[in-house]
């Protein structure tokens, strides 16, 4: 049993990295279910403190994942039209059946938001689509780094616990 636990486990932790990259997957929340599933083999100490608290900072990365993109379109100077925008793009962009639509979708809500509330002002319209490009690059990069520490805390569980495990 713990071979097959811990076998789903790795195989959660790398979709958990892959997910912080695709927006379809919610990489950190599916790295925790990884560690979550180590911690359950016989040869590794249940730790509901290492537990919770990456619980905890998977559910702040993965709302701080919708949050980002949105303010970083408000921070570049668009208006709620421009956020709203992000925030539906960012949704049509991961079901839309093109290419990275999922970078795309928030950059070109943010733009069509901000052309509705003004259609005169092209410039800041990309200034603030321009804002969630970046938003979204950090909100990324935040789920990227989390997803990675998680692995690294699994591989140094198991190697810590190797002979028990194997």
């Amino acid at each position: 049993m713990d071979y097959a636990l811990l076998l789903i486990a790795f195989i959660l932790m790398i979709i958990g990295i892959l997910g912080s990259i695709l927006p379809v997957l919610p990489g950190p929340p599916i790295s925790w279910v990884g560690l979550l599933l180590l911690y359950l083999t016989k040869a590794v100490p249940m730790s509901y403190t290492v537990l919770g608290v990456t619980l905890f900072v998977a559910l702040v990365v993965g709302i701080l994942d919708y949050v980002i993109p949105a303010k970083g379109t408000k921070r570049f100077g668009g208006s709620k039209y421009g956020i709203w925008g992000t925030n539906i793009g960012l949704i049509v962009g991961i079901f839309a059946p093109i290419p990275f639509g999922f970078i795309i979708g928030p950059f070109i809500g943010a733009f069509v938001g901000e052309m509705i509330n003004d259609s005169k002002d092209s410039q800041k319209a990309f200034k603030a689509a321009t804002g969630s490009f970046i938003g979204f690059l950090a909100s990324t990069f935040m789920k990227f780094v989390v997803s990675v520490v998680f692995f690294g805390l699994f591989l140094l569980k198991v190697w810590e616990y190797r002979n028990e495990l194997f």
